[in-house]
């Protein structure tokens, strides 16, 4: 049996999803938690409901739609990803590996085809970081790379922590749920020019960016514009301006691999 989707469907879908917080310029902008963010998982709810789907949520709110298979003992096959935002978000990234996953569940059902093992498709709260930090919040805590304790004790810039804005739009789960998983696949769509600039349509990742922080305070000297020559002056930005600067070069030497995402 050839096995497609339906290539349509899963277009509107993401249509559908990308009008949860649509800008003026075509992208997205759903900040993780928010009400928007909220409107967005509760759409996602109801299709994977109306797809057949049982639905679970964990304790830092990441959803799991599972299609039972014919031995629901073994560990599901797991695809997913993301479907919150930056605030220049666009479209596809995250969102299409979510609805790619749903996708592929409606399809084996108009099939009518039984799979061995149960499939889970995820949407994993907080991937971006735009609004609390750690990134990848979702999958850390459900993977042990921090304590669910840490993760809800984070709060954004208004004060908010991610327990308080968990409970605030209601996607607060029991417990926290870290299963086996018997194989995870994630289709993504990342706003990178690297494959159209190539010509290619897909590619395979191989690895990701390993990413580091730091937080740099460049201390100056206030002096009066007019009266103060340059010898004297100490100036905090032209001192960043060549910390920037050097970094940048940095990035360029070792371009295959390096990346500068500049300063916040």
């Amino acid at each position: 049996m050839q096995l497609r989707v339906n290539g349509a469907r899963l277009w509107k879908s993401l249509m559908d999803l990308a009008q949860i917080g649509a800008t003026p310029k075509g992208g997205v902008c759903r900040l993780a938690l928010t009400e928007l963010d909220r409107r967005g998982r509760d759409l996602f709810v109801q299709w994977a409901r109306e797809a057949g789907c049982s639905v679970r949520i964990d304790a830092i709110g990441n959803i799991f739609a599972r299609r039972a298979g014919r031995n629901n003992d073994l560990p599901p096959v797991m695809t997913g990803s993301h479907i919150d935002t930056q605030p220049t978000g666009g479209k596809f990234d995250g969102n299409y590996g979510v609805l790619a996953g749903l996708e592929a569940v409606r399809s084996l059902n108009e099939a009518d085809i039984e799979t061995e093992a149960p499939i889970e498709v995820v949407v994993w709260t907080n991937e971006e970081g735009s609004r609390f930090v750690p990134v990848m919040m979702g999958s850390g805590v459900f993977a042990r790379a921090f304590t669910l304790a840490h993760a809800l004790a984070q709060r954004d810039a208004q004060g908010v922590s991610v327990s308080e804005a968990l409970a605030a739009i209601g996607y607060g789960g029991p417990e926290s749920l870290t299963p086996p998983v018997g194989a995870y696949f994630e289709a993504h769509i990342e706003q990178g020019p690297v494959l159209e600039a190539n010509d290619r349509v897909i590619g395979v990742v191989q690895g990701a960016l390993g990413q580091r922080w730091y937080d740099v305070v460049v201390q100056g000297m206030e002096a009066h514009a007019g009266p103060t020559p340059m010898a004297l002056r100490r100036d905090a930005l032209l001192a960043a301006s060549e910390l920037v600067t050097e970094v940048n070069s940095i990035a360029l030497e070792r371009a295959a691999c390096a990346r500068y995402r500049g300063l916040a």
